[in-house]
């Protein structure tokens, strides 16, 4: 049995990266990796589902332990990927996606060298405050802090494998799958040549 190929998404906040991984998800047979945090729970989110919800003793805990793939600090919370469940379902045969930002995707490519890294970058950074805006989440300092984080982000978009721009979100989602759905199919073509007599 072949095994299966990580993609990891990034992106600045307000790209549409969520709705991206959403979609691949009901489109395509990959399967989300559930991230660790220590953030307290939203009434929106489940336990298991949206996140892992754990103690900050617990992170530290599984970082001693070597149980995380990466983690990063953000707005003073702890973020990870648990790694069993991800070298579980790779060795199961089972693509991978994981929505993570920048400084976690590469240490992942670092720990896994045939990770896929997607970097989902705005139009313009007008359009990103935008749609930032228009969110309504934060509050205008807030906003602006992530305009900044995003110019960091962005820098790192060099870094990944592909860049895809969603300045329209069904052709940014087509995209991806492009990407995806190439890649899987490289992985065959290698695997049946390798297992060829010459």
């Amino acid at each position: 049995m072949s095994k299966g190929t990580l993609f990891v998404i990034s992106g600045p906040s307000g790209t549409g990266k969520g709705t991206v991984c959403n979609e691949l998800l009901k489109r395509e047979p990959i399967f989300l990796s559930i991230s660790a945090t220590t953030r307290d729970r939203r009434n929106n989110e489940v336990d298991g589902v949206t996140y892992y919800f754990v103690s900050r003793e617990k992170f530290q805990q599984m970082i001693d332990e070597d149980e995380v793939l990466e983690w990063a600090v953000y707005n003073q919370n702890f973020y990870g990927t648990p790694k069993r469940a991800v070298e579980d379902m790779l060795a199961a045969g089972k693509n991978v996606l994981l929505e993570i930002e920048p400084q976690g995707a590469l240490k992942v490519k670092e720990m896994l060298p045939e990770t896929v890294l997607i970097f989902i970058l705005p139009p313009s950074m007008q359009e990103l405050k935008k749609r930032l805006d228009e969110r309504g989440r934060e509050t205008p300092e807030q906003v602006r802090e992530r305009l900044d984080a995003a110019a960091w982000e962005m820098e790192q978009a060099a870094k990944y494998t592909e860049v895809v721009v969603n300045d329209d979100l069904e052709a940014c989602i087509e995209a991806v799958i492009q990407i995806i759905r190439k890649r899987t199919a490289d992985v065959e073509i290698i695997e049946r040549l390798l297992k060829e007599k010459y």
